[in-house]
This record gives C-alpha cells, structure tokens and sequence, in this order.
C-alpha cells in the first residue's frame, strides 16, 4: 500500500512522538488485532465530517488489523430507517475514496486479506435495531448492504426489548425473535452490549448461532448496568460466543477507570467465559485527546445532550472520560499486550484476546 504523504508525515510524526513506541520489540508484531467495537474518529475536532489523515495514520500506528464501526440510528431524533441508509452510504463512499487504505470486511477472510495488504478493515455494525420498524425482513436489506454486526438495543428500550437502562426489564420480545431469527438466517452476529440481563439471556437461548456481547465490562467487578453479569457472560461463552473488554469508565465505580481496571476485567472475563471467547471492544479510536482540559467543556455539553435524550447509564458522569486515560491513543494496543504479559499471561492467550477469538467467532458466524 502507498500513503499519501500527508499520511505518511503523520506516521513519521507519531514515531518521533513516541521514541519508546519505535524502539522498543513491538509485542503485537504480525497479529491480527481486532477491536470488536471502535472507530475512526479525531475528537479533538467534534463538530468535523469524513475521515482525516491522523485517524488513518493513528489507525495504521496501533497495528490494528479491523475494528467494528458504528452505523446508523443510535438514539435522539429523526428517522431510524433513513438514518441508517444515509450512514451505509457515507460510508461506502469512505471507503471507495480511501481504498488504499480501508476494506469492508465481508467475511473473516477479509481480515487476512487487509492485513496482507496493510489496510484497516472496517466492519459495519449497528448499536441498535431501532431502525427495523416493524419489518424483520429489514434484516436481509442490511445484510445485502454489508453490516455484520446487530446490536438489538441500546440503553433504552426498542420493538426487540430492553436496553440495560430500560426500568422494566423486558426480554426480547416476539418481534425481537423475528428479528434475532433473520440475524441468524443471514449469517450475521447478534450482538447484546447494552442490553438489559433478560434479553440478553432470552438471545442467547433463542439464537441458532453464537452471540456475542462486543463491548461491555463484568458486573462482578464493577456493579453498573452496562456490565454484564456473570450469567450472562458464561451463557454467552458456553453457546460459543464472544465477549469484548471496553476501555470505559463504567470499569470503576469512581468513574474514572485506568489500565489496571481493564486488565482485572479481562481477567475475571477468562475466569469466567474462558480463554477462547475474550477480547477488546475499546468503544473508542485510536486517536487520542490533545488537549484534556480543552475537552472537558464539550464533553459537559455531551453528557448534558446523554441525560436529555435519556440514554445516560450510571457510572456516566460529567467528569468522567468516555476512554481510558492511560490506555488511549496509537499505542494502547501494544500496552494492553504488555501488561498482560507482566501479569503472566503467555504471547498464544494475548493473541486470542487481541485478535484471535473475534477471528474464530466471525468465522462461525460469517464462514471462512
């Protein structure tokens, strides 16, 4: 692959930065690292459309082979459907114009062929299933278009059930069976981030196929709604499925998580689900924040916009970062790596978490 030069200084920019990052053995050499929930996003720049040099030069830096982006309808105003379509669209055309740079990931082979290419693979998924309607078959349109990835809810509640921060409770419904069916007719991941405890247990038991839980945290460490139990945690890995370690603060009471936190998630994860179904969903990019204080300001206003719109969880503060502090930017990757390794975990565990066990799943579900 050619870099345009623009993305070429940035690299070169981001080694100089990091003097240690370039010198010392890189631990993830030759992986395939996947973040099962991610992006590419500058947030130093909000308000800003389209892909940048930096977020592909910082996405290259971090040795990631793919990462699960987030399309379509989340939550707030406007049509669920249309929403969705317009964002499938932008983002083709992303890739078309950075094809030198980013692949749609199709199949699980498709993470070979980006890595032999030096590309970013990009897996579309969804973070809710809002824009279904009332229309299953909805499903296989979505799934024409190349999303692999269902999230059925968010924090609050849809026609499938109930998000994590959703009072009753509720466990998939019967249009959520439909829907969970056409998932699994087409050969695509039912994933329950977010989701309350009895629709993801009533998924679990319902899918033909394994799901997967992308992004999330263990209720057992840290009791907030948006981490799992260990039920739901075990359930999902005894049917085969997966399960993604956020980079978030719900992995610490005080709101403020470190890289400690999500190492001790990780670990209790393997206790748990077992080495094969663990992995990283960092719900976040790999270009870090300038200017922290700077950022403070809109990340107020965001919370304020969460809270409005009734979709902020417990543990989600004005104060708190949505990242990891010391596990953020280009290099959080190979620092997560290195301090599994201090904690003893041997070089075969740290590339299934890293990589490996998303490859197995998506090969389950999506075929080789």
């Amino acid at each position: 692959m050619i870099l345009n030069r623009r993305t070429a200084l940035a690299l070169s920019a981001a080694a100089v930065a990091s003097p240690a990052l370039a010198a010392a053995p890189d631990p993830i050499a030759g992986w395939t690292v996947i973040n099962a929930l991610g992006g590419l996003s500058d947030p130093n720049h909000p308000g800003a459309t389209g892909i940048t040099p930096r977020m592909l030069a910082d996405a290259h830096a971090s040795g990631e082979t793919a990462v699960n982006i987030t399309l379509g309808y989340v939550f707030g105003p406007g049509d669920p459907y249309q929403k969705t379509l317009q964002d499938i669209a932008l983002s083709d055309a992303d890739v078309r114009v950075h094809s030198g740079d980013l692949l749609k990931v199709l199949t699980a082979a498709d993470f070979a062929r980006a890595k032999a290419e030096k590309k970013i693979g990009l897996i579309y998924g969804f973070q809710n299933c809002a824009m279904m309607g009332q229309d299953a078959a909805r499903v296989d349109q979505f799934a024409k278009a190349g999303v692999r990835v269902f999230q059925l809810t968010y924090n609050d509640a849809n026609q499938l059930g109930d998000g994590s921060m959703a009072p009753q409770g509720r466990g998939l419904t019967p249009f959520g069976r439909e829907v969970v069916a056409r998932i699994n007719a087409n050969r695509c991941m039912v994933d329950l981030s977010h989701s309350g405890r009895q629709i993801c247990l009533d998924a679990a038991r319902a899918s033909t196929q394994p799901i997967s839980i992308n992004h999330t945290g263990c209720r057992a460490l840290t009791d907030l709604p948006r981490n799992k139990t260990d039920e739901e945690l075990r359930l999902v890995a005894e049917k085969g499925g997966f399960v993604g370690i956020y980079f978030m603060p719900f992995l610490n009471l005080s709101g403020h998580a470190t890289a400690a936190d999500v190492v001790a998630h990780i670990e209790h994860a393997l206790q748990v689900c077992g080495e094969d179904h663990v992995g990283v969903g960092t719900d976040g990019g790999t270009t870090p924040i300038d200017d922290l204080d700077a950022y403070k300001a809109a990340l107020t206003k965001e919370h304020e916009d969460r809270v409005k719109a009734g979709i902020s969880a417990p543990g989600e503060r004005a104060d708190t970062h949505p990242f990891v502090d010391d596990l953020r930017g280009p290099d959080q990757f190979r620092k997560l790596a290195r301090m599994l390794a201090a904690r003893g975990h041997k070089s075969a565990r740290i590339e299934k978490i890293l990589g490996g066990n998303f490859v197995r799943y998506a090969r389950d579900i999506w075929g080789a």
